[in-house]
């Protein structure tokens, strides 16, 4: 988050104003940089997996959005259009969605004599109002996950299973009100990032059960364990996202030299998984 909205935080524009675009932001947010960024995922993967090199310019860390995607400025906006083509875009991720969600979901209304077309119009704009409450609410529970003044963030990275991989999945995730069925499923189930990022493949009920069993771990080691409400992270990942405040630098100098992947770490599968090598 930090990150990607660097353009935001280093923005001379007037605080409020800033507070102004992240709550335009919310309601569109999958569409916007979600959807662009997951494709561009499965882009890269393509290239790697087809033994093709990517453009000199293009950074994979870059974030895109839809702006920077259709209107590309800089040589690596330019580029990354050339490994995330806007058509593709629109033909794999934009039109099937708008097809399936917003027009043949609602379709057999149509057929409804005298009143159909009414009852379409209605549902589409129901269908659109339910999808940008979907965007807040998903804003809420995902984006808030790593972000705040009392998280870490790392200038490398380390091999996957290690004491110094544990670490880092806790001190850099946050985790919201848990414990029962109902406020788990108000947060679907997001509300248990720490036990996500340290076991990726248990299911849910299992995070349940196992996230007081790592926060009494934690407790004992004296790893921080950041459990809050979700609105109080809220609050503090906007203000990351606006520059009011700034993510922990961790001391990744102190880390085993064991632990360290000096060439990088490249995820072999796309479930969560944490490779075995």
């Amino acid at each position: 988050v930090e990150r990607n909205l660097e353009f935001l935080r280093s923005s001379d524009t007037p605080m409020p104003a800033k507070y102004a675009q992240v709550a335009a932001l919310m309601p569109i947010w999958k569409w916007f940089y979600y959807a662009p960024n997951t494709f561009k995922e499965l882009q890269i993967a393509k290239y790697k997996s087809e033994g093709k090199n990517l453009p000199a310019a293009f950074n994979p860390e870059e974030a895109v959005t839809l702006k920077s995607l259709f209107s590309p400025q800089s040589e690596g906006e330019k580029a990354m259009s050339e490994v995330v083509k806007p058509i593709d875009f629109v033909a794999k991720v934009l039109s099937p969605f708008i097809l399936s969600r917003l027009l043949l979901l609602p379709a057999p209304l149509l057929l409804i004599p005298g009143i159909g077309g009414t009852l379409f119009a209605h549902a589409i704009v129901n269908l659109l109002l339910a999808e940008m409450i979907t965007n807040i609410h998903g804003f809420i529970t995902i984006v808030t996950n790593h972000a705040g003044e009392d998280l870490y963030k790392f200038d490398d990275e380390v091999k996957p299973k290690t004491g110094s991989f544990y670490v880092r999945q806790v001190v850099s995730s946050v985790n919201y009100a848990a414990g029962t069925d109902p406020i788990d499923f108000s947060h679907g189930w997001l509300n248990y990032q720490i036990e996500h990022h340290v076991w990726p493949d248990l299911s849910m009920l299992q995070y349940q059960r196992g996230a007081p069993q790592l926060k009494a771990i934690c407790e004992k080691h004296g790893v921080p364990y950041i459990q809050e409400n979700v609105f109080e992270r809220l609050r503090k990942t906007i203000d990351i996202m606006v520059g009011r405040s700034s993510m922990m630098v961790f001391p990744t100098h102190l880390e085993p030299k064991k632990d360290k992947a000096s060439r990088g770490v490249t995820w072999k599968r796309t479930n969560g998984a944490i490779d075995e090598d």
